[in-house]
């Protein structure tokens, strides 16, 4: 079972996380277009968006296996760069990161999740719709007269005051 942690100013493992986001999206890389955001990273950037944002890392056995990035919105907690390891996926870790994302969005009075995913990724869709995401719009890239990816939201419960 892995253990998750709050990235804070003293995280020294740029490099791995680096590393796992880059794995986590390689499967995208001959179906989306435009491009992942996740080749644009950089050691300072990922550094930058982990300690401007609320970033959490799941760990295992000192190995990273997973991630989430939480931006809070006006009306809601957006959902980014969620990655597990390849060879934790099916094992718990992205519901589990999920899980700390409900907790944040509650304790910033925030009532919905928000995450955008490709339009190609069927999957992914079908996966976070089993986690309670619903279909919410339909976007465009920059630049592209088509649909390159969906918006899906998940309202939280109220818990009991």
């Amino acid at each position: 079972m892995s253990e998750t942690v709050r990235i804070e100013n003293d995280f020294g493992r740029w490099d791995d996380l680096l590393a796992l986001i880059l794995s986590s999206f390689s499967y995208m890389d001959d179906v989306i277009n435009p491009p992942s955001s996740a080749h644009r990273l950089t050691l300072a950037s990922l550094a930058q968006k982990a300690l401007s944002e609320i970033a959490f890392v799941a760990i295992e056995e000192n190995r990273l296996v997973g991630c989430v990035f939480l931006k809070p919105e006006a009306d809601c907690l957006y959902v980014g760069k969620l990655a597990v390891a390849p060879d934790q996926q099916g094992k718990g870790v992205g519901r589990r990161l999920l899980g700390l994302a409900e907790t944040v969005a509650r304790e910033l009075n925030l009532s919905t999740l928000r995450l955008e995913t490709r339009i190609e990724l069927v999957g992914n869709h079908t996966t976070f719709g089993r986690w309670g995401f619903q279909k919410t719009a339909e976007r465009s890239h920059p630049g592209f007269d088509r649909i390159t990816f969906i918006e899906m939201r998940k309202e939280l419960e109220s818990l009991p005051a």
